[in-house]
């Protein structure tokens, strides 16, 4: 065994996929390619000007420049707790039901060591963010699928889990508005959840990435409003997607307070806590003016409709999202999701993400990311329907 073989843990799960979607972009870009990407869903426009000067004052402020607290500065937690009263109609209590999160990814993958032990199962959404089920067995856990079956709305079928897989999960992950699909929450979906943890004594994890990024009216509930969830249940609430905020690692689980009592005694082991700097720019996202947000969305909503108008005139339809940053697609006939995305690739020199990625119940589609400038969009589209009309 060499000094650098990684462990058999780490062995165990597959690279990281988007790493490979960024090598692809690059070796592409190095051959003089002018490649397009719509694969990763990386907001393309700059964080609001309101949240840009609340840190450039709270960075030059030396009362911040220390180590800060795991359990996060009162300011933070008093604003997330009065934005989930005001947002949701949710009662948080600012001094045991909310602390910060250096984003959601190392929340979810935090609360997988917080939780699981060897034999344990987490429940992971599939298709779903990789961090549901890499976080599980890199804990030494395992991950069991919860199909999203299209005919439900995306939703899985809760009454399909075995009973010996519901008798040893402990945790278990789901997100609405829902990437990569861009489903919204089926109605009663939450309280079948509700029921479900309770009677599996199952700690849910919401993953509330999308809730601010949403269309043609919509407007997404939490999990936490759902009667009883805060019994069962923590929601991660990043500012990554809604703010344009993704370089700023800044997010809150929020919900049951002992299990944030849980995840915190495990950060306390793990790291020094979010910036408190970049805490107060949270602050100045969730206490200030909606406009900005309010134009992104509607940004979205346009580029939206041009992928799925353009889509159809290649014979790909869809329904147009109502929430999310993200086109799910179904393959054209006699395609995987993996040949097409490298068909667009190879013939459009445009990325996308084949549906696989995401798990197996992802197979048979692909992902738009709605994250470029109009004018890209435009030629990504307008190269697809050249290419592949």
């Amino acid at each position: 065994m060499g000094i650098a073989d990684p462990s058999k843990r780490l062995e165990a799960i597959p690279p990281y996929k988007f790493q490979e979607l960024e090598q692809q972009i690059a070796d592409k870009r190095a051959a003089g390619i002018d490649v397009i990407s719509l694969g990763i869903g990386d907001p393309d426009q700059p964080t609001y000007p309101h949240v840009v000067a609340a840190m450039q004052e709270a960075v030059t402020n030396p009362a911040y420049h220390q180590y800060p607290s795991n359990r996060g500065r009162d300011e933070f937690r008093a604003a997330f707790a009065e934005f989930y009263g005001r947002r949701f109609g949710v009662e948080i209590d600012p001094n045991g039901e909310v602390i910060p999160a250096i984003g959601a990814k190392e929340c979810i993958y935090n609360l997988c060591f917080a939780f699981l032990d060897p034999g344990d199962v987490a429940l992971a959404s599939d298709p779903g963010y990789p961090v549901y089920t890499g976080g599980p067995i890199l804990a030494g856990a395992e991950a069991e699928l919860l199909p999203l079956v299209p005919e439900l709305g995306f939703a899985p079928d809760l009454s399909a889990v075995p009973a010996d897989v519901a008798s040893r999960a402990r945790l278990m992950f789901i997100n609405y508005p829902n990437n990569p699909t861009g489903a919204i929450v089926p109605e009663g979906f939450f309280e079948q959840v509700v029921a479900f943890a309770k009677e599996h004594e199952i700690l849910v994890v919401h993953d509330n990435a999308y809730s601010e990024t949403t269309y043609d009216g919509y407007v997404a509930p939490s999990f936490l409003a759902t009667p009883g969830a805060k019994e069962v249940g923590v929601e991660v609430f990043s500012l990554s997607k809604g703010y344009n905020m993704t370089g700023w690692r800044c997010a809150a689980i929020l919900g049951n307070a002992e299990a944030i009592q849980t995840y915190w005694r495990l950060k306390t082991n793990v790291d020094s806590g979010l910036f408190e700097a970049i805490q107060m720019a949270g602050v100045s996202a969730l206490e200030g003016p909606t406009d900005p947000l309010e134009q992104m969305n509607a940004t979205y909503a346009r580029r939206r409709d041009l992928v799925v108008s353009a889509l159809g005139e290649i014979g790909v339809d869809v329904a147009s999202p109502k929430g999310t940053i993200y086109v799910w697609a179904p393959v054209p006939e006699g395609h995987t999701s993996t040949s097409f995305c490298e068909l667009v690739l190879e013939e459009a020199a445009v990325v996308i993400s084949p549906g696989s990625m995401y798990g197996p119940s992802g197979e048979g589609f692909f992902r738009i990311a709605l994250t470029a400038p109009d004018e890209r969009i435009e030629e990504a589209v307008e190269r697809m329907r050249e290419h592949l009309s």
